[in-house]
C-alpha cells in the first residue's frame, strides 16, 4: 500500500499513484473547509497528507501534477455571493510541526538571502487565530468593500456582512489612500457559547465549534443575521496599499492598531530561532485560558524589505511559517460502526462514538480509514497499535486536531466487555449488495456495482451538476436529492438529465406540481439544461466523476485529444496494452512481497508469464498506451482508471447516451504569457547577481519549469562561472545557452 511507504521505496509508478490519491483526498478537504465551512478531515492529518505530498514531490520533481495540493490554497468562492479578485492573492503559509523544522525554517531564510550566521535577522511571532480569513479594502479612509480568501485569487464579497462587526471600522483618518487589511474572523468561547444557547432554545442545530459559528456567521447571504452574531477581528496583515505601512512587520501591525483595528497582543519580536520557540511555548501554555480559539503561532520575518526579497512559492510566502499545535486526546465508547459508499465506490467506515468533548468541541464520529486500520494492521500486515484491533463497545483514545472529524487512536483492552467480537469488514456494498473488491497493493474496498449502486449513482450526479464541473443553475445537490427518487421525472444518470423536458411532456406538468416547484422554476431549470448542452470538452471529462479524473487532468486530455471520439478511440485501441501493465504490476507486487521460497518461484513464473502476455500485446496498442500515459499529469494510475470505465458496457453505454444529448466545445491551442511560458530552464554554475533559489522562483514565476539537470526536454541553460558537464551536455544537444546577464535581460520588465 503506496501510502505506508517510506518515500525511498516507492517506485515510479507508486510515486504517481499516491500524489494522485494525495491529490483527490486534499482537494476535497479544501472544499469541505473552505467551501462549506464543513471540515471532514482533521488539521493534524490534512497536515500530515500535505507534507507527504510535497516530500513525494521533492524526491519525484517531474512527477508534480498541475492539481497538486502544493499548488492549492483555499477553494472557489461560494454560489450566491459576488466574486472580488485579490489584487494581492490571499496565500497560505507553510507549517511547520516540530523544533527542528523552525530552526530549519530560519536557516532556509538566511541561505535564500546569503546571509552569514553572524548577520541579525529579526522575526515576528503571532498566535495563528483559528477563524476566516478577510481581506478589507480602504480607499481614502473609507471601507469600500470586503472579501473571504476564496481560492486565494477570488474571494466572495461580504462587505455587508462586515460592515456589522464592531471591530471592523467604517472610516480611518490618516491612512493611506489604498489601504487593504487582511486578519481574521472569530468568535471568544464566551460568545460562542452564548450563541448555542439561543440555537438551543429556538430548536436550532447547535454549531460544532467557534471557527464554524464564525465562518458560517460571516458568511450568510442575508447581512442582518451576520449582523446578530458576535464576531470579532484580528488584524494581522495587508494586502494592496498605496503607501507603505512601515519598514518592518512589527511596525505596520503597531500602526495598524492606531489606525483603530484589534491586534493581538501577543505578537512579540525575536531574535532567533530559540527565542521563536521559546514564545510558541508561552503561548501554547496560555492557549486554554485566551477566551478564543488558536490552533498555532506565526514566524514572519520582520524586514519588509528581505519579505520581497524572499518572495512566494506557488502558494505559500518563502518569508513566513505556521508553527502547529500538536493535537488533542479523549477517550469514549465505541457504540458502531458504519460503512459509507463514496461517488468512486469507496467503502469507508465510520466510527460512531458515545459523544465526548474533545478541545472544547462535542464529537460523536470518527474515520477508521479502511478495513486494515480497524483491524490492527498496516497494508503489509504488519500490526500497528500492538495489534490491537477496535471492536463495537471499546473504549477508544479519539485523536483530533482542529476542528473536524477525529480518529481512533487506541484501544483500552481492560475495558474491552466481554462479549466484544472482531468486526468483519463487508465484501459486499451495503448499498446495492454489489461485491466490494480490493485491488492487490490497495487500502480501500470498491464496490463493483458502478451505477447501478444508488451510493455511486447518486454521488456522481451531485458531482456532475457541481459547480465545477456542468453547474446547471437550480439543479444541485439536493435537488439531485428529489429527483432520484421520483418515479415519474427520475434522474438516476446524468444523461437522463437532458431527457427531463420530454418526461415532463414539454408542458411544465409533472415538474410544476411538485412541492417547492412552479411554472416558472421549472421552465427556468429547462433553460438552464437546454444552455449546458453545449459545454467545454475539459468540463465534460471532469464531469464524469471518473476515479482519479481531476479538473486539471480533464484539461490535459481535452488539450490533447481535443474531442471525444478521439479519447474514446485512443482507450479502445490502447486497452490490450492497459490490461497487460496492470497485470505486469500485480504481478511485480506480488513477486515483492513474496515470503518464502516456494512462493517466489511461482511469483518469478507469474511474472514471466505475463511478460509473454505483454509481448503479444498487438503494436497499435502499445503506441497509443504509451502516447496517453506519457501526457504530463496523466500517467498509468488515471490512464487504468479511464480504461476500466470504458470497458464497462453500462457505464460506457450511459456515457454514450450523454455524448449524443451534448454539443461538446473542443479547447483552444494555449497561448504563451511571457516568453519563457512552458519552457524547461536549467541554472549551472555560480550566479552573482541573485542566488539559485531566487533565479528559480522567478523563473517559475514566469512559467516556467525548472529542472536540475539537462535533457532532450531542455530549452533553455542559464550558465554562470563554473559551469561544467551541463554546459557542454547542453551544447552538444543544441540547448539554448545563456549567461546571467542576458537571462535577465531576456525576463526583463516581466
Amino acid at each position: 500500500m503506496t501510502q505506508d511507504k517510506k518515500i525511498s521505496e516507492l517506485s515510479i509508478v507508486e510515486a504517481q499513484e499516491e500524489l494522485a490519491r494525495l491529490a483527490a483526498i486534499l482537494g476535497a478537504a479544501n472544499t469541505a473547509y473552505h467551501g462549506n465551512d464543513a471540515p471532514d478531515l482533521s488539521d493534524a492529518e490534512y497536515d500530515r497528507l500535505k507534507r507527504r505530498n510535497s516530500e513525494i514531490e521533492a524526491a519525484f520533481p517531474d512527477l508534480q501534477r498541475k492539481d497538486s495540493p502544493s499548488l492549492q490554497v483555499g477553494a472557489a468562492a461560494a454560489d450566491g455571493f459576488g466574486k472580488i479578485t485579490h489584487v494581492v492573492p490571499m496565500l497560505s503559509l507553510g507549517n511547520a510541526f516540530e523544533d527542528d523544522d523552525v530552526t530549519a525554517f530560519t536557516a532556509r531564510i538566511r541561505n535564500f538571502l546569503g546571509f552569514a550566521a553572524s548577520e541579525p535577522i529579526a522575526f515576528t511571532a503571532e498566535p495563528k487565530i483559528d477563524g476566516l480569513s478577510l481581506s478589507l479594502r480602504y480607499e481614502n479612509g473609507k471601507l469600500i468593500q470586503a472579501a473571504t480568501r476564496g481560492d486565494g485569487a477570488v474571494g466572495e464579497n461580504v462587505t455587508a456582512n462586515a460592515r456589522t462587526i464592531s471591530d471592523i471600522p467604517h472610516h480611518i483618518e490618516n491612512a493611506p489612500d489604498v489601504l487593504e487589511v487582511r486578519g481574521e474572523v472569530y468568535m471568544s468561547h464566551a460568545d460562542f457559547d452564548a450563541l448555542n444557547a439561543k440555537q438551543e432554545a429556538a430548536g436550532d442545530k447547535p454549531f460544532a465549534n467557534p471557527r464554524n459559528a464564525a465562518a458560517g456567521s460571516l458568511r450568510q447571504l442575508d447581512a442582518a443575521i451576520t449582523k446578530a452574531r458576535p464576531l470579532k477581528f484580528f488584524a494581522y496583515a495587508w494586502g494592496d496599499l498605496s503607501a507603505p505601512l512601515a519598514e518592518t512587520q512589527f511596525g505596520a501591525i503597531e500602526r495598524l492598531a492606531e489606525l483603530g483595528f484589534s491586534t493581538n497582543p501577543l505578537t512579540k519580536r525575536c531574535a532567533s530561532a530559540a527565542e521563536l520557540i521559546a514564545h510558541y511555548k508561552q503561548i501554547e501554555e496560555q492557549r486554554a485560558t485566551l477566551g478564543y480559539d488558536i490552533d498555532g503561532v506565526v514566524y514572519k520575518v520582520d524586514a519588509l524589505d528581505l519579505q520581497s526579497r524572499l518572495g512566494f512559492r506557488a502558494t505559500t510566502p518563502r518569508w513566513a511559517i505556521a508553527h502547529k499545535f500538536p493535537a488533542e486526546l479523549a477517550w469514549t465508547r465505541l457504540e458502531g460502526i458504519d460503512i459509507q459508499v463514496g461517488r468512486t465506490g469507496a467503502l469507508s467506515p465510520v466510527a460512531r462514538l458515545q459523544p465526548v468533548t474533545v478541545g472544547g468541541v462535542v464529537v460523536s464520529n470518527a474515520t477508521l480509514h479502511n478495513e486494515d486500520y480497524i483491524r490492527g494492521v498496516d497494508s503489509k500486515g504488519q500490526t500497528i497499535r500492538g495489534g490491537k484491533d477496535f471492536r463495537v463497545g471499546d473504549w477508544v483514545q479519539v485523536y483530533r486536531a482542529g476542528d473536524v472529524i477525529p480518529k481512533l487512536a487506541d484501544v483500552d483492552l481492560s475495558k474491552r466487555p466481554a462479549d466484544a467480537v472482531p468486526y468483519e469488514f463487508p465484501t459486499t456494498c451495503p448499498e446495492c449488495g454489489s461485491p466490494a473488491q480490493r485491488e492487490e497493493g490497495d487500502s480501500v474496498r470498491y464496490c463493483t456495482g458502478g451505477l447501478i449502486c444508488p451510493a455511486q449513482a447518486k454521488e456522481k450526479l451531485k458531482h456532475f451538476v457541481s459547480r465545477k464541473a456542468f453547474d446547471i443553475e437550480g439543479l444541485g445537490a439536493k435537488q439531485i436529492e428529489m429527483f432520484f427518487d421520483d418515479r415519474d421525472l427520475q434522474i438516476k444518470t446524468p444523461a437522463d438529465i437532458f431527457t427531463l423536458q420530454t418526461r415532463d411532456q414539454g408542458n411544465l406538468g409533472k415538474l410544476s406540481n411538485r412541492k417547492g416547484w412552479g411554472a416558472q422554476s421549472a421552465e427556468n431549470l429547462f433553460k438552464a439544461i437546454e444552455e449546458k448542452r453545449q459545454i467545454p470538452f475539459a468540463k465534460m471529462l471532469f464531469a464524469l466523476g471518473i476515479r482519479h479524473l481531476g479538473e486539471v487532468a480533464g484539461k490535459d486530455l481535452a488539450m490533447n485529444f481535443l474531442n471525444w471520439p478521439s479519447l474514446q478511440k485512443a482507450l479502445d485501441t490502447s486497452r490490450p496494452a492497459a490490461l497487460a501493465h496492470r497485470a505486469a504490476d500485480q504481478a511485480e507486487e506480488a513477486e515483492r512481497i513474496a515470503a518464502d521460497r516456494e512462493n517466489r518461484r511461482a511469483k518469478i513464473k507469474e511474472t514471466r508469464d505475463r511478460a509473454i502476455l505483454d509481448a503479444n500485446v498487438p503494436i497499435d496498442a502499445k503506441s497509443a498506451w504509451t502516447a496517453l500515459i506519457d501526457i504530463d499529469g496523466i500517467g498509468a494510475v488515471l490512464g487504468l482508471s479511464l480504461s476500466d470505465t470504458l470497458a464497462n458496457r453500462e457505464e460506457r453505454a450511459e456515457i454514450d447516451r450523454l455524448v449524443a444529448a451534448l454539443q461538446i466545445i473542443e479547447p483552444d491551442a494555449p497561448s504563451a504569457e511571457s516568453p519563457v511560458a512552458g519552457k524547461t530552464v536549467v541554472f549551472t554554475g555560480k550566479l552573482e547577481q541573485m542566488t539559485r533559489d531566487e533565479a528559480k522562483a522567478r523563473a517559475e514565476a514566469l512559467g516556467a519549469k525548472v529542472s536540475g539537470s539537462v535533457s532532450g526536454k531542455t530549452d533553455i541553460l542559464v550558465a554562470g562561472p563554473g559551469a561544467g558537464s551541463k554546459a557542454k551536455k547542453a551544447a552538444d544537444l543544441g540547448v539554448l545557452t545563456l549567461d546571467e546577464t542576458q537571462w535577465l535581460e531576456m525576463i526583463e520588465g516581466l
